[in-house]
């Protein structure tokens, strides 16, 4: 599949911008009781907002069936927190009807921006997996709809086996029409929360270790461009949701995003304008240690208040590698992953990490695990950009890591099947008629028995 160039439209991309399509055609779902199409020569793929960074929403040649406008609440318990909703439903709706009657979710991404579907397709994390684990692990059940018609409610107690493998399951195994959530109770939308300067990697591992006993979220930004003995430098951020007694009060609700109204130049983003960004953040952290009180939203969602944020990488749209690795003595992969990226010519605009618990994947094929992960976004440069990845690769997978498929744009089939070892019971619950470029590129869905 080839990757984006500077004249090629938006419509029904991933967010990353990367790769590019074939022209698909988007079937809207407008009822959780309706019937999948059928076009024989066609299989389809759900899709919610497209926050994908990757070609896991995208179905070239194929069918999007687009999710969008089920949008419906289905039952909400105020005492228990169980909420029923059609699979369409964003993060963001959910806040808005959740938090001002205490209750928040139990595991939310970087963005509010992601549709309940697609939040389970790819088992999405958050700041405190090292408490909660994975969305999925909060999900109590859903409804699944399969190409032949068939209605399935998949839980941990009915269909558990489909259960697994649709959660992290990357909409390969049917269409989720809704589903029940467990939110968590909170006393109001204020976050307790702790900043602190990391000098290097040992830092934010020190950090991170101290901070599981008493802090629910955690998570360090990362100077993608230090080097020496500034090597993994950073700010690490942890929070808790403020107690009922000591919570500033606070009419402050979620505002819509200041929309980017056009692509930035393709040169915009470069190594100086990047380390100025870089010190920019490291001056918002006065001293080596600052407390304050905050409302939810800037403390989980930094990037919704500017929408279409990915603009800023012009055109040719930006990478995201994720990678997770085990952990090991001195942390020597993410420091030679640091080390190859502090020498390399490319720029690195944003670097997290973070630790994972110990809670075993929660789906056949997902990614978060016990270990290390580290996010990092290039500008697309084109080959020297896909090269320094292919030498990344080299460094996670010789240490028994894996990449996260909602991110990814390039990893090989080979990568694929070494990251994730339940994919042979996995694509015993694929629907045959539903695909995706993902699942094509990195040969997941098995070959078709000749009829």
């Amino acid at each position: 599949m080839p990757f984006a160039d500077a004249k090629q439209d938006d419509t029904l991309r991933s967010w990353g911008l990367q790769p590019l399509p074939a022209p698909q055609t988007p079937v809207s779902i407008r009822s959780r009781h309706a019937t999948l199409p059928r076009s024989p020569d066609k299989t389809m793929l759900p899709r919610g907002l497209g926050r994908s960074y990757g070609d896991v929403c995208l179905n070239g040649d194929g069918l999007l069936l687009m999710t969008d406008p089920l949008d419906r609440w289905i039952s909400f318990d105020p005492l228990t927190g169980i909420l029923q909703c059609e699979a369409g439903v964003s993060l963001d709706a959910i806040l808005k009807l959740a938090v001002p009657r205490g209750w928040f979710p139990s595991v939310t991404p970087g963005t509010r921006f992601v549709s309940v579907g697609g939040a389970i397709a790819n088992d999405v994390h958050g700041k405190n997996h090292h408490r909660a684990g994975t969305f999925g692990a909060h999900v109590r059940g859903f409804e699944l709809l399969r190409s032949d018609g068939a209605r399935q409610w998949c839980s941990r107690t009915s269909h558990a086996d489909r259960f697994r493998a649709t959660i992290g399951g990357l909409g390969l195994t049917g269409l989720i029409t809704w589903a029940e959530l467990q939110l968590q109770p909170i006393h109001n939308p204020m976050m307790d929360t702790e900043d602190l300067r990391m000098d290097g990697l040992s830092a934010f591992f020190d950090l991170a270790d101290e901070s599981d006993a008493h802090w629910d979220y955690t998570v360090a930004w990362v100077d993608g461009l230090a080097s020496g003995e500034k090597l993994g430098s950073g700010i690490f951020m942890r929070g808790n949701h403020a107690r009922p007694d000591d919570a500033t009060p606070t009419t402050k609700k979620l505002r819509k995003p200041v929309e980017v109204p056009l692509h930035a130049p393709d040169f915009a983003l470069n190594r100086h304008s990047i380390r100025l960004l870089n010190f920019m953040q490291d001056l918002k952290l006065r001293g080596d240690r600052q407390q304050k009180q905050i409302h939810f939203a800037p403390f989980f969602y930094p990037l919704d208040g500017v929408g279409g944020w990915n603009k800023l990488y012009g055109r040719r749209g930006f990478f995201q590698y994720q990678f997770v690795v085990p952990r090991s003595g001195q942390q020597s992969p993410v420091r030679d992953i640091l080390r190859t990226l502090s020498e390399s010519d490319e720029s690195v605009f944003l670097a997290v990490l973070k630790c994972f618990g110990d809670a075993p994947p929660e789906g056949l094929l997902s990614f978060p695990r016990p270990g290390v992960t580290l996010a990092l976004d290039f500008p697309n440069r084109g080959d020297s950009t896909l090269n320094l990845m292919k030498e990344l690769d080299e460094i996670v997978f010789s240490n028994g890591g894996a990449l996260y498929p909602a991110k990814d744009a390039r990893m090989s089939p080979d990568h694929f099947r070494r990251g994730f070892p339940a994919l042979d019971l996995f694509q015993t619950h694929i629907d045959p008629a539903f695909s995706s470029d993902f699942a094509r590129r990195v040969e997941a869905i098995p070959p078709r028995n000749p009829s």
